[in-house]
């Protein structure tokens, strides 16, 4: 009896951490604002029985490669224009799961307090990937700097440039090189994770910035054979709590804009 009595309640402590143990969910995002947005949703999937692990990184290729490969569950840095880029070149099918927040992209320039101060000839820096570079050069024609071929164009290049009263001298960087560039540039075009990062505020700080209606809302990303996942649609949920739009208003006080 005794030998039976001990039998139950070995399987009982075996038992009891499995009954205990949360789904985990990885997660790949950029440190501003995205990982602290998943950081202040952290208790919040505790309570649901959801453990989520935020791993970071600074740049936009790792977070896809990392989840299409199944090393990491979801990411959390991309908006929808650069997941179609990155699935078309990369051969992956990446899914957006839902929406989240905006990130207006911005024009900044240590040297000078207006973007009519810019001089003839000025070096111009935007990012090198395919969407935001485009994108970055759709503002600079928004503000007159420029004229494209075609302004509506989110994949323009700066061979598309056809006007350029200024004769600025536009050079493709990579995405995080950008706000190091600020003192050896007149003017870069930095995503506000970047400009963040390096304590620029976009509010108060850029000479131009894209509007709240700008069509590049940041999404959680995963893969069709995950996106569905109880975890996953809790995760999804808890970015579309009233605590996080509260949360993203108060923190980042209109840089990053909640598009839910």
């Amino acid at each position: 009896m005794k030998k039976l009595l001990a039998a139950f309640a070995a399987a009982a402590a075996i038992s009891a951490p499995l009954a205990q143990a949360a789904d985990t969910l990885s997660v790949a995002a950029t440190p501003v604002p995205h990982a602290e947005i998943l950081n202040f949703v952290k208790p919040m999937l505790a309570k649901e029985g959801v453990e989520l692990k935020v791993k970071e990184f600074t740049d936009y290729v790792q977070p896809n490669t990392q989840v299409a490969e199944k090393h990491l569950d979801a990411n959390f840095f991309q908006h929808q224009p650069y997941l179609t880029e990155f699935n078309k070149s990369k051969g992956t099918d990446l899914v957006a799961v839902t929406g989240v927040h905006i990130e207006p992209l911005g024009a900044y320039s240590s040297k000078y307090k207006k973007l009519d101060e810019l001089p003839e000839g000025a070096s111009v820096v935007i990012p090198n990937d395919a969407t935001n570079g485009g994108r970055a050069l759709l503002l600079l024609a928004k503000v007159g700097l420029i004229t494209l071929k075609d302004d509506k164009s989110i994949t323009a290049t700066p061979k598309d440039i056809v006007g350029n009263p200024k004769k600025i001298k536009v050079r493709e960087l990579e995405a995080a090189t950008l706000p190091r560039m600020l003192n050896q540039v007149d003017l870069a075009l930095i995503n506000t994770n970047y400009a963040l990062e390096a304590k620029l505020n976009p509010t108060k700080d850029a000479l131009a910035i894209e509007g709240s209606d700008s069509p590049y809302v940041n999404i959680l990303v995963a893969r069709p054979d995950n996106k569905d996942s109880a975890a996953m649609q809790k995760l999804a949920a808890a970015l579309h709590s009233p605590e996080v739009k509260k949360f993203i208003q108060d923190k980042y006080k209109g840089a990053v804009v909640p598009a839910f």
